[in-house]
């Protein structure tokens, strides 16, 4: 198509400095505009929905599982899709498909009672769980899946020696949007009211994201006649074979990487999601809870701008050994959240982990297994990170349950980083070698 060509409306190669910088600014704001698909963006849903909706917590959050589940599901088909039709399509795709998805949520309630209506042997509760479900499948797909992969994806071609440098930057911008977005979006709530809020995201989601998509995004350095980081062509050195899927699936460094994004992918998503009644367990207002967040994001944007710096130096294998830590640190200390230690500490253990999240995301797949099979690699992991996260709302209710507290659940969470450790300690980890 005319309209996708690389060079309309404009050449890459004819702007005055390297074009990977526009695509770094670009691929940030791709990731940005998936939290309305992410969990800090539901989040704040929460309850809004358990009374529009009549479903319990529990239910609600079953409803959450089963469309995270089923989008993760078909996340490596999304991948396969990525390296087919490249960045550029795949944006405009994933785009247009979080804004009709957010519409669609903003009337979820109309929508199931329409259901009902046609539908009247079948149970009202049931026609409400799954509308929902179907609409929670779209949206993380489309938002959590789909966007943040293409932007990410696309980011990781275009650089190699400055791959953690742009990593570094997209970090800060991206770890603090997304700390923040829990108090951006309750104010959006308390002044257009929860449905207004989700419109208004569809909005700008579709002109603005879409359009931008379309006039910035490029799949890689080489459709545009240009080369990774700005090279002249003989700078470049050849690049090693690129690994295939099944090379990666094989890997266990690809296993230790990924389950060390999902682990905590499927912590942060229960934590924020039940933040509110988290905070109400342990004697804080909903304002209180949701402040947390401020704190956590001025040290998830400092730690993601070193991480990223750093990665440019240092092993994937290091880089995944000091996040396994912060979120040892963070999930023991949100057990005590109710005490000032377990507040601060847990500050800074999930603001650490959460600040390595994005730069590894970025740097890891490529520096480890290459670029040229990158969308299939990178459509599993992404399958992982979104069944991961999953699996936290559900786990975080459960425990509240059973126990009648989120304390059970989240020291049962220490588990699980501890055995990825175990796992990175004898994975042997390919090219990972800092570029010169």
């Amino acid at each position: 198509m005319k309209l996708l060509h690389p060079e309309v409306p404009f050449a890459p190669r004819r702007t005055p400095f390297f074009y990977g910088w526009v695509v770094l600014g670009a691929s940030t704001l791709g990731v940005i505009m998936s939290i309305p698909g992410q969990t800090m963006g539901v989040s704040v849903f929460t309850d809004p929905l358990i009374g529009a909706t009549g479903l319990s917590r529990l239910g609600l959050s079953n409803a959450y599982l089963a469309g995270t589940l089923t989008s993760g599901l078909l996340l490596p088909y999304g991948g396969r899709l990525l390296d087919r039709f490249g960045s550029r399509l795949t944006v405009l795709g994933a785009s247009f498909g979080l804004a009709l998805t957010l519409l669609a949520l903003s009337a979820i309630d109309g929508i199931a009672a329409t259901l009902t209506s046609v539908v009247g042997f079948v149970d009202p509760g049931v026609l409400v769980w799954g509308s929902l479900a179907v609409a929670f499948t779209a949206l993380r797909f489309s938002g959590q899946g789909m966007l943040t992969m293409v932007s990410r994806t696309m980011l990781g071609k275009w650089f190699d020696r400055r791959r953690g440098l742009a990593a570094a930057i997209s970090g800060l911008f991206v770890a603090f949007a997304f700390a923040v977005t829990p108090l951006v979006l309750n104010s959006w709530i308390e002044m257009a009211t929860w449905r207004g809020a989700w419109a208004g995201m569809a909005a700008i989601v579709a002109v603005g994201m879409g359009g931008f998509g379309w006039l910035l995004f490029r799949d890689n350095p080489e459709e545009c006649g240009l080369r990774m980081d700005g090279a002249a062509p003989e700078e470049v050195a050849p690049e090693e074979h690129s690994a295939t899927r099944a090379d990666a699936l094989r890997a266990p460094a690809f296993w230790a990487l990924t389950l060390t994004l999902a682990v905590h992918g499927m912590v942060i998503t229960g934590f924020t999601f039940h933040i509110t009644d988290v905070g109400a367990a342990v004697g804080l207002s909903a304002t209180e809870a949701v402040s947390l967040f401020l704190p956590m994001a001025v040290c998830s944007t400092v730690t993601g701008a070193l991480v990223g710096w750093v990665a440019d130096r240092t092993k994937i294998r290091t880089l995944i050994f000091v996040m396994l830590g912060a979120e040892m640190l963070g999930y023991a200390a949100a057990a005590q959240l109710g005490t000032s230690p377990g507040f601060v500490l847990a500050v800074i253990g999930i603001g650490v982990a959460s600040g390595f999240f994005s730069p590894l995301a970025s740097v890891g797949l490529p520096r480890l297994f290459g670029r040229t099979h990158l969308g299939a690699i990178a459509g599993i992991q992404s399958m992982a990170l979104v069944i991961g996260s999953a699996l936290g709302p559900s786990a975080f209710a459960a425990s509240r349950t059973l126990t009648g507290s989120y304390t059970v659940g989240l020291l049962g969470c220490l588990v699980l980083p501890l055995g990825v450790l175990v796992l990175n300690a004898f994975a042997r980890h390919p090219r990972d070698v800092p570029p010169r």
